[in-house]
């Protein structure tokens, strides 16, 4: 009897090791998402990667250099909370206001030559190279007219995050 209860425990004991893991794969053959988390301190490590990235994409294009301006940091970062709120990426705000408006909410004043927003779980890299897939963000990003650039976010409790990008001259 006392060999049969030891057997027993040592069969729990084993089969409780064996906890299945969790898909890695969805059904498409894609890697699933994972939530990645900002921490507070790493909003200027993330800022100055997307400049740089942003920075050699533009070189390899031919164009100038950006710098990483305050104002328009400021107007990405009201816009990718207040995106957040309505729970829906586009370019108007709550009050109507347009990324014009945001902008020049901020003192800026130089002239807004564009706006890329995104919804997702993507990090900063994943979402620049998604705005490069497509001819009107790409242009945002690439714009001659361009020398300064704002760039925030917003990271809701789940994960999902709102990113931001204003382009001025």
């Amino acid at each position: 009897m006392a060999r049969l209860i030891l057997i027993l425990i040592s069969a729990f004991f084993a089969l409780s090791a064996c906890t299945p893991t969790a898909p890695t794969v969805g059904p498409d053959g894609k890697p699933l998402p994972r939530v990645y988390r900002i921490k507070t301190k790493d909003t200027a490590a993330i800022q100055f990667r997307v400049l740089d990235s942003v920075n050699a994409l533009r070189v390899a294009a031919g164009k100038g250099s950006l710098e990483l301006d305050s104002k328009l940091t400021a107007a990405a970062a009201t816009h990718s909370r207040d995106m957040s709120v309505q729970n829906r990426p586009w370019h108007f705000g709550s009050d109507g206001s347009s990324p014009l408006d945001r902008v020049a909410r901020t003192g800026y004043e130089g002239e807004m030559v564009g706006e890329n927003i995104s919804e997702s779980y993507e990090n900063e890299s994943e979402t620049v190279a998604a705005w490069m897939e497509t001819p009107a963000t790409r242009d945002v990003i690439l714009s001659p007219r361009a020398r300064k650039m704002g760039f925030s976010w917003f990271q809701e409790p789940s994960g999902k995050i709102w990113w931001t990008m204003v382009t001025g001259s």
